[in-house]
């Protein structure tokens, strides 16, 4: 059996491959530049830039949650780490969410910075469901805003919807004492909810896997990722972030 010879690279052929090799090291420098103005992966996503704060959203689909464990996930020089988590309390005018007080006591035991929201049914009376949110969560100093999560429209017409929502946010706002924070789709936001007598509450807009978020208004949070993976829960969990400092985030909070 002839055995082949390799063949001899000239000067010529030997530069060639190092302009190729410079190439594409420039290349992948570039990409990896690009990706880390983009935002830092953990928790299985990417969180964008340049936000620093992150927080999560959890209801029953999370089950029951260690929060011992998430309060020890702080922010370090090399990894994010998680500092605020929105706790679903109530939807319509009786449901009561059947994890909330399991998290919500153990969130405020571990030292989380706490928040709670109410998923709100269009088609329902805005003072029942009020109060049904009332009757559940009792606030205290240092919990964030209750939120008014909006996600459906109803069989009224938006107009009707528009004054059901803001029953809402003032019953809670005199009770409270503190200024709701206003969740919703991007979408839902600008082509429903952008209106004067909603301009003066904390925005927190979903808008999932952007670099930006596609809002012209002042916004305090942006849920950007359903998919986040912690390593104690189970199921996918929604993350967010801050746009501000912790110090901003906590002058949020009830009074």
């Amino acid at each position: 059996m002839s055995v082949k010879r390799k063949k001899r690279l000239t000067k010529k052929d030997r530069y060639r491959h190092l302009i190729i090799v410079a190439a594409i090291i420039a290349v992948c420098s570039l990409f990896l530049f690009r990706s880390s103005e983009k935002g830092r992966i953990a928790f299985d996503i990417r969180i964008p830039a340049p936000y620093e704060i992150c927080g999560i959203d959890v209801s029953h689909y999370q089950e029951k949650i260690d929060w011992k464990f998430i309060a020890q996930l702080r922010s370090g020089k090399d990894s994010l780490g998680i500092l605020f988590a929105f706790i679903k309390a109530t939807e319509g005018k009786s449901l009561k969410d059947p994890y909330f007080s399991y998290n919500w006591e153990n969130a405020k035991k571990n030292k989380m910075l706490r928040g709670a929201y109410h998923y709100y049914k269009p088609n329902v009376n805005s003072k029942l469901q009020a109060n049904n949110f009332i009757a559940t969560v009792k606030m205290e100093a240092g919990d964030l805003p209750p939120v008014l999560d909006i996600e459906e429209t109803g069989r009224f017409g938006n107009d009707n919807m528009r004054k059901g929502i803001k029953n809402w946010l003032t019953i809670i706002e005199k009770h409270y004492r503190v200024k709701p924070i206003l969740y919703c789709y991007v979408d839902f936001y600008e082509h429903i909810l952008s209106t004067d007598e909603f301009k003066d509450y904390p925005l927190w807009i979903a808008h999932y896997y952007e670099d930006e978020l596609r809002v012209k208004e002042k916004w305090y949070f942006w849920q950007h990722s359903d998919k986040g993976r912690i390593e104690s829960i189970r199921a996918k969990v929604d993350f967010n972030v801050f746009n501000g400092t912790f110090e901003e985030l906590k002058a949020l909070c009830k009074k």
